[in-house]
């Protein structure tokens, strides 16, 4: 149906900077909202921002300032810029999208999860 790849993790030193990339592909008609997540060890997920179609964003406070979240709609690529990075932002980054797909009879929208990129910010 859908699939959703990330890339871009990795290990940064304390103030330092990474960009996340997530490209969707399968049989998409169209994404609506796109958006990127985190769990860090012993911790539930949770929302870092979101962007919708129309570029409309969303942040969590402990990504305001610091995070841009844009988008390629061309491209079905939802992009995540984390600069000046704590160790609080270690964790595991899952990219989401809602999107609605063909199918053999008719679309339908769902929500999809890529399996995650490991972010590591340590000295």
């Amino acid at each position: 149906q859908v699939q959703l790849v990330e890339s871009g993790g990795g290990l940064v030193q304390p103030g330092g900077s990474l960009r996340l990339s997530c490209e969707a592909s399968g049989r998409i008609s169209r994404i609506n909202d796109m958006g990127w997540y985190r769990q860090a060890p012993g911790n539930q997920r949770e929302l870092v921002a979101s962007i919708s179609s129309g570029g409309s964003t969303n942040y969590a406070d402990s990504a305001k300032g610091r995070f841009t979240i844009s988008r390629d709609n061309a491209k079905n690529e939802v992009y995540l810029q984390m600069n000046s990075l704590k160790p609080e932002d270690t964790a595991v980054y899952y990219c989401t999208a809602n999107v609605v797909y063909r199918t053999s009879n008719f679309p339908l929208r769902d929500n999809f999860w890529g399996r995650g990129t490991q972010v590591t910010v340590s000295s």
